[in-house]
């Protein structure tokens, strides 16, 4: 008996001991963007979970260690600009993109607001490849949302040297809090904001407002034992003797409850546990991660935002370029083939797969 009970003690310790190592072995990610003027772009980014730190400065120029007078003049070839700190196992670059479309006008190549000038136009600096394309990707369905009037100018460039401002312009909003709302108030960003964001839907999904969780009695009706069993006792289907876990046609996956968009093939890899498994969502904000404390260790479950289904667990044991592992049962998902999305609806992700 108290082998068994060390026995067990000691796996229990090993998988804490493990799980607390990943996390701590966590790699941090920069993102850079501009959106005119630093004081503004600071705030929004620091209230995510997940980031560590917001540096003002100045990028995209050719002079070195440059001062704020000599971005200012225009003559530097800098903007304004900052360097996000993240840790992308909690909140991924998408939504790093997402916030910032969200503080800027991409259509004004002339500057930003009340400051004027090329010290103050928007971009968006890539550090990787994967960055790049996420963003271009992002350009593009904000594009095509039809939101703006005239086309959005914001450059996506590559990421080169990174100098902070000085010290005074460091989380300026904390500092000198009156003088920052006032500055805010006055130069017509949060005015302009408010009337293009009003009427806030996703830049992917016009009809995400739709998608809900049917009444108990229907999910009964609609779901096989082992569906209904997944997704609302939080059960986990079999290894190997499930649906998905070995398809290799290219398609989305979506809530089998709610129908919300949640993941592509396009991220989808064999990670040999016998369950579909993906390097990231396809619509961050449709999933919701939570504490799980079952099975004698601590886990990060993952649910669907508007069915709120279990869909499985995430593990930071995945490949490049996120190191996640969403590992998934396919009872919690549907799968629509690319040549069905148009006719059931999901028709703004053709463009994934287009060649």
């Amino acid at each position: 008996m108290f082998g068994k009970l060390f026995i067990g003690t000691m796996f229990i310790a090993t998988v804490a001991m493990a799980q607390a190592g990943a996390a701590a072995g966590a790699q941090l990610e920069k993102a850079t963007f501009a959106g005119g003027c630093f004081w503004c772009m600071e705030p929004p980014f620091e209230k995510l979970d997940g980031v560590k730190e917001v540096i003002s400065g100045y990028t995209g120029g050719h002079k070195n260690n440059p001062t704020y007078k000599e971005v200012s003049s225009g003559t530097t070839g800098h903007v304004e600009a900052v360097e996000v700190i993240f840790d992308p196992t909690k909140v991924s670059y998408e939504k790093l993109l997402e916030v910032f479309w969200k503080q800027v006008d991409p259509t004004d190549d002339g500057g930003q607001f009340v400051d004027r000038g090329s010290s103050y136009v928007t971009g968006i600096f890539y550090h990787s490849s994967e960055q790049k394309r996420l963003a271009e990707a992002s350009k593009n369905r904000l594009e095509r949302s039809g939101r703006y009037d005239k086309s959005i100018v914001t450059p996506i460039r590559p990421a080169g040297p990174f100098y902070r401002a000085e010290e005074d312009h460091q989380d300026y909003y904390k500092k000198n809090p009156i003088r920052y709302k006032y500055y805010r108030y006055n130069s017509g960003r949060d005015k302009y904001l408010e009337r293009v964001w009003a009427k806030e839907v996703s830049m992917t999904s016009a009809t995400e407002r739709t998608y809900q969780k049917p009444a108990d009695g229907e999910l009964k009706k609609r779901l096989t034992p082992l569906q209904y069993t997944v997704t609302q006792k939080d059960g986990t289907e079999p290894a190997y003797q499930n649906e998905y876990w070995d398809n290799k046609k290219e398609g989305i996956y979506v809530d089998i409850v709610s129908g919300e968009p949640l993941f592509s093939s396009g991220d989808k890899y064999d990670s040999r546990t016998g369950w579909p498994s993906f390097t990231r969502p396809l619509e961050p904000d449709h999933i919701v991660t939570k504490e799980d404390k079952s099975w004698f260790a601590t886990r990060t479950e993952v649910r669907s935002k508007y069915g709120d289904a279990h869909l499985g667990h995430v593990f930071n044991d995945g490949p490049k370029p996120t190191g996640l592992r969403y590992c998934m049962n396919s009872a919690s998902l549907r799968f629509i083939p690319k040549e069905d999305l148009e006719k059931e609806g999901y028709g703004q992700y053709m463009k994934l797969f287009e060649k």
